[in-house]
């Protein structure tokens, strides 16, 4: 029988090949082929440097990481519930070979999650928050004594960005925010709903059918809402801005609708739409200043304290005649003010000269 070295090389193995073995409870050389090997190494194989440990905590525990350290440690967290506190314990600095890693699983909720460092000088990358399903890993270095957070993306952050990070849901974005103004669910740009809105400066859009109903916008592009009620708004983008009149330009009368109630001689304001005269004398006189473009004004004589009262309006400019008299309880006149000129739009009764 020829010796090993005896043997022609093999360039490449397959798994029907055979090897050689000794089995000791029969006391004899027998055969197995490479897929049988193959087969039992992978049937009683394991890593001899990952160790796994099961938990089942409750709220509060505290784990310390089971020791001797080996090289990679799996600690498997696996509670009946959401939890509000837990706390792993690294190991003693003292005894940490230089490369460990601890991987912490946990399958629910811990919501205040705190790594205590037992000796270490730093933890980089700490955690505050596990949600369900997720996981974190720290390796440690030996030279600066700390743990280095190499896994969870989240770690370092604030544990309100670590729940966002986690679970993004709106009441959790807010809480990740620190300049915010406004409370309630996030809107987008197509068919949002405002809840007591307060707009700053409106830099453009059409405000078609708003209702204000507390939060701040500042210089806000609205599009077109489809709906709402601007109650307290002031400073619009009407031409010049509106605080009471609407211009006409605008869909307005250019006056308030507002009645100015006028007892004898005096001036016709410009500011309402209508002036009730009421006449003391005969020949009261009335003036009137110029108004803004497409104004309209309308003057009706409602009363008079004796017979024969009479009033004399007469505007600063007034187009194709000077003054309008009012002679008889009834007597009205509307005016509209175009280029630099009041014109009489209708009367009845009134005497225009």
């Amino acid at each position: 029988m020829p010796t090993i070295n005896q043997l022609a090389s093999l360039s490449q193995v397959s798994g029907g090949d055979q090897l050689p073995i000794y089995v000791p409870n029969n006391g004899d050389a027998r055969k197995v082929s490479v897929s049988q090997l193959l087969a039992y190494f992978q049937t009683v194989f394991a890593a001899p440097t990952v160790s796994t440990t099961l938990y089942t905590p409750g709220a509060g525990f505290n784990i310390t990481v089971p020791t001797p350290v080996s090289e990679q440690q799996w600690m498997l967290l696996q509670p009946a519930g959401t939890l509000a506190t837990g706390t792993i314990t690294l190991p003693l600095n003292t005894g940490v070979p230089d490369g460990t890693q601890v991987l912490i699983t946990s399958t629910q909720t811990i919501t205040a999650f705190t790594i205590a460092l037992n000796g270490a000088a730093a933890i980089f990358g700490d955690v505050s928050t596990i949600a369900a399903g997720n996981a974190v890993q720290y390796r440690y270095y030996l030279a600066t004594n700390s743990w280095y957070n190499i896994t969870n993306e989240a770690g370092g952050f604030d544990a309100a960005i670590q729940d966002f990070l986690n679970n993004p849901t709106s009441a959790n974005l807010l809480a990740a925010m620190t300049d915010e103004t406004g409370t309630g669910l996030l809107v987008f740009n197509t068919s949002p709903t405002f809840v007591t809105p307060v707009l700053g400066t409106v830099t453009s859009g059409n405000i078609s059918a708003c209702t204000s109903t507390s939060m701040v916008m500042v210089t806000p592009i609205l599009g077109t809402p489809t709906s709402g009620t601007l109650t307290s708004c002031t400073g619009l983008p009407l031409t010049t801005g509106v605080t009471g009149a609407l211009p006409v330009a605008n869909g307005g009368t250019g006056a308030s609708g507002t009645v100015q109630a006028l007892s004898g001689p005096g001036a016709v304001n410009i500011t309402s739409l209508a002036t009730s005269f009421t006449s003391t004398a005969t020949g009261n006189a009335l003036t009137l200043a110029d108004g803004s473009q497409g104004q309209l004004k309308t003057i009706i004589y409602v009363a008079e304290a004796a017979g024969g009262d009479t009033g004399v309006l007469t505007p600063a400019n007034l187009g194709s005649a000077t003054t309008i008299t009012f002679n008889a309880v009834g007597d009205s006149a509307t005016l509209q003010f175009i280029g630099t000129d009041w014109w009489v739009v209708g009367f009845r009764g009134a005497v225009v000269a």
